[in-house]
């Protein structure tokens, strides 16, 4: 028998391309780009609201805080116009009746200082117009701002030098004057007047603060170059004070400083001398008069005692002479509004004022040298005090009735004058015990 096989279907399947028309062709559109504009800024409604709660509740504040400045500033001005100076009572003082009551040695009228600490060159100028005076006859105005503008280049020299270890600052004594002449010369007031504001007072505020910057950053940014340094510093000073004359004509001459100095003033220079009474050095021996504005480090001042000190004054002013001379002024026995200086028994007894207690108090800082004035004559009262006639260019010897002038008493100069300079033949017996 035979098997029966299995029906195996086999199809083959043949798939022929089909073969289509394409549709026609269409353009391409161009593609599209995004475009910028302006809308207004959406502020949000509560945002801004809590910022206007905010600004409203820094003005109350505000307004709080200026009610009690305003307040304050009220306390404080009531407080400032009802101040007090404690001051010794002068209403039964025996003093000198004015300036008439002296026979005062020839001098300039008064010049104010104003807001300057420059008293060092108003009164030595003043000093030495005495002195031209006195020695040739000859009445001249010199200018004081002339001095102070090369003081103020010489300080910033020494400054650069002593790589910023030296004192720029107003204050300076009274044998600066004859060290900046030496180097500079000398020139009239009408040549150089040193102001250049149309009230023509001096006001020198803004001109230390620029050189106080200047020196700041010299030292900041360690640049010790001197001549850059000093030229700097005259750009300050031409701007603030006026460029000083290298010539000019003095009554129908012309003249340079250093010719003025040699051929109107003629004076010896070398012929001046300063002398002082400190226990720190000495005594009749050169010494150092240590304080700020001798900046210099001069030691050439004759120290000798108290006693020698101040016959010196009397000695000089007696026999014509004046003098240059530098103290303290911040005392309750100094009242500008009475034209006098004393010393009150509240402060110290006149019995007790010696060596010790004047020293006592330039050591303690009590007694400082903070102001330079000059004396121009002496009297003496039924009372038997000696009085000196004081010229005084700053502001305080222009509130009383004298204007300029001060009367000290000797008590006030034994006890708060600290130095002084005079023509050397004024001490010949000083200077004969010198070693």
């Amino acid at each position: 028998m035979r098997r029966a096989l299995p029906l195996v279907l086999v199809a083959t399947v043949v798939i022929a391309p089909v073969v289509c028309a394409a549709p026609p062709s269409k353009p391409t559109p161009a593609a599209t780009r995004d475009h910028v504009i302006y809308l207004p800024k959406y502020e949000d409604p509560v945002l801004k609201q809590m910022e206007d709660a905010r600004k409203e509740a820094a003005k109350q504040a505000e307004g709080e805080t200026a009610k009690v400045r305003d307040a304050q500033k009220v306390a404080k001005d009531a407080k400032k116009k009802d101040a007090k100076t404690l001051r010794f009572d002068m209403t039964k003082l025996a003093k000198p009746a004015g300036p008439e009551a002296f026979k005062p040695a020839w001098h300039n009228p008064p010049v104010a200082q104003y807001s300057t600490g420059t008293c060092w060159s108003f009164s030595t100028t003043s000093f030495y117009e005495s002195e031209v005076f006195r020695l040739t006859g000859e009445r001249v105005k010199l200018s004081e701002i002339w001095t102070v503008y090369w003081e103020y280049v010489e300080k910033v020299r020494r400054f650069v030098r002593e790589r910023g270890d030296s004192l720029i600052a107003e204050g300076s004594e009274s044998n600066a004057v004859a060290r900046i002449w030496k180097l500079y010369g000398a020139v009239p007031a009408e040549a150089y007047a040193g102001v250049l504001s149309p009230d023509g007072r001096h006001d020198h505020e803004h001109l230390i603060g620029q050189l106080d910057e200047l020196a700041d950053w010299v030292k900041a940014h360690d640049a010790w170059d001197e001549e850059r340094v000093l030229a700097m510093a005259r750009v300050i000073l031409d701007r603030e004070l006026g460029v000083p004359p290298t010539n000019f004509t003095y009554q129908g001459t012309s003249f340079s400083p250093k010719e003025f100095l040699a051929k109107v003033l003629k004076l010896d220079l070398d012929a001046y001398v300063e002398v002082m009474s400190t226990l720190s050095v000495p005594f009749w021996t050169k010494g150092s008069y240590d304080v700020p504005d001798n900046w210099w480090k001069d030691s050439g001042y004759n120290n000798v005692p108290l006693d020698a000190w101040y016959g010196g004054i009397v000695g000089a002013v007696k026999a014509g002479y004046t003098v240059a001379i530098g103290g303290d002024v911040s005392e309750p026995g100094i009242n500008g509004f009475e034209d006098a200086a004393v010393v009150p028994t509240f402060d110290i007894p006149q019995d007790y004022i010696d060596q010790d207690s004047r020293e006592f108090r330039f050591n303690n800082h009590t007694s400082e040298d903070d102001h330079l004035i000059h004396v121009v004559g002496m009297t003496t009262t039924p009372d038997g005090h000696t009085w000196f006639l004081i010229k005084d260019s700053g502001r305080g010897a222009r509130w009383g009735k004298f204007e300029g002038y001060y009367f000290y008493r000797d008590d006030f100069v034994r006890l708060k004058m600290l130095a002084y300079t005079v023509h050397k033949d004024a001490v010949k017996d000083i200077l004969a015990k010198m070693k």
